[in-house]
C-alpha cells in the first residue's frame, strides 16, 4: 500500500523560505512522477512543483519558476519541495503525490499525502 506523509510546513513572514519534505512507502520510484500541489479554498487545486524520476525533469508554473525547487532522495524515499522568498499568495494546503504521467495536473496522480499547511503572513 502506498502511504505519503507531508512534513514541514508552518507561519513564515514574506520573503522567507520554507523546506516541505514527503516521506514515502510502498513504491518504487522508478518511473513515476511526483508531485507537490497547493490547495487554496475556493480554488482548483494546482500544481507548484512535479520531478519525472526517469529523467529528472522538472516543471513549476510561471507563479512558482524561480523561487521553488522540487528534488529527491531515493535511498531515503523522500522528495523536497524548497519554497524561497514566499508571498502571501503562495500560502494553502501543500499535498505530495505521485502518479504515473508527465502532466503536473492534480487529476493524473493518484496516491496524495494528508497535506501540511503553509501561511505566509507578517
Amino acid at each position: 500500500e502506498v502511504q505519503l506523509v507531508e512534513s514541514g510546513g508552518g507561519l513564515v513572514q514574506p520573503g522567507g523560505s520554507l523546506r516541505l519534505s514527503c516521506a514515502a512507502s510502498g513504491f518504487t520510484f522508478d518511473d513515476y512522477a511526483l508531485g507537490w500541489f497547493r490547495q487554496v479554498p475556493g480554488r482548483d487545486r494546482e500544481g507548484v512543483a512535479c520531478l519525472t524520476t526517469a529523467d529528472d525533469n522538472t516543471y513549476y508554473p510561471v507563479s512558482a519558476k524561480g523561487r521553488f525547487t522540487i528534488s529527491s532522495d531515493k535511498f531515503k524515499n523522500m522528495w523536497y519541495l524548497q519554497m524561497n522568498s514566499l508571498k502571501p499568495e503562495d500560502t494553502g494546503v501543500y499535498y505530495c503525490a505521485t502518479g504515473p504521467s508527465i502532466w503536473c495536473i492534480p487529476d493524473e496522480y493518484d496516491n496524495w499525502g494528508q497535506g501540511t499547511q503553509v501561511t505566509v503572513s507578517s
